[in-house]
């Protein structure tokens, strides 16, 4: 038998019918990084500095806990729900702070010609400073805006200053960000996130 006589020995001139010809293959989009990190260092550095005003409106805001001067030495007494504010100072600044974080992200997004995960970052780290800032200063700011001037009467009620107990608040920033940036990056669909348009 001849080796070009059976149809298996015969190279099939007809692609099999999943195969498509490949003209050209589009090149992804890298990473930028040494160009945005002058723009991530500004990006990081004007952020953290929305905390001075953060810290100011927390201050204000956050309600604080009223107590009774129960004994002469000035023992204090707590009044009847009173002490659910020390939960809602978290919950006002948790709530700044994420409120912050999307403003942030959605703003960082609209610097189409710095979209990336460089500035990203920046921004994630920006508004943790921020909120280090904040809660800082607020605590400070709170403490001399509901200051004792002068040793209060038996049995008055005395306004406490509002405090924050817990560090795991300084997520609410971040998350924020992160939220607002990943929507609007998902909704963009494109490879470089729309850099190119700008």
């Amino acid at each position: 038998m001849s080796e070009t006589s059976g149809p298996a020995h015969r190279p099939s001139a007809v692609a099999g019918p999943w195969s498509v010809p490949v003209l050209f293959r589009e090149r992804r989009p890298r990473v930028v990084v040494k160009a945005d990190l002058l723009p991530a260092l500004s990006v990081f550095s004007t952020v953290g500095l929305l905390g001075f005003p953060l810290a100011f409106a927390w201050s204000r805001l956050a309600p604080p806990e009223r107590v009774r001067i129960v004994a002469a030495d000035g023992t204090q007494g707590a009044l009847e729900l009173e002490s659910w504010h020390r939960f809602d100072d978290l919950a006002v600044f948790g709530l700044m702070a994420l409120g912050l974080g999307i403003v942030v992200g959605v703003v960082i997004w609209l610097l189409r010609e710095l979209r990336g995960p460089v500035v990203f970052v920046a921004a994630l780290l920006g508004v943790a400073l921020a909120g280090v800032i904040a809660i800082l200063l607020g605590v400070t700011w709170a403490n001399s805006h509901y200051a004792i001037t002068s040793p209060p009467a038996l049995g008055s009620v005395i306004e406490l200053a509002p405090r924050l107990e817990s560090w795991w608040v300084l997520l609410t920033g971040p998350l924020g960000v992160s939220i607002a940036y990943s929507l609007l990056a998902t909704w963009n669909g494109r490879d470089d996130l729309g850099r190119r348009l700008g």
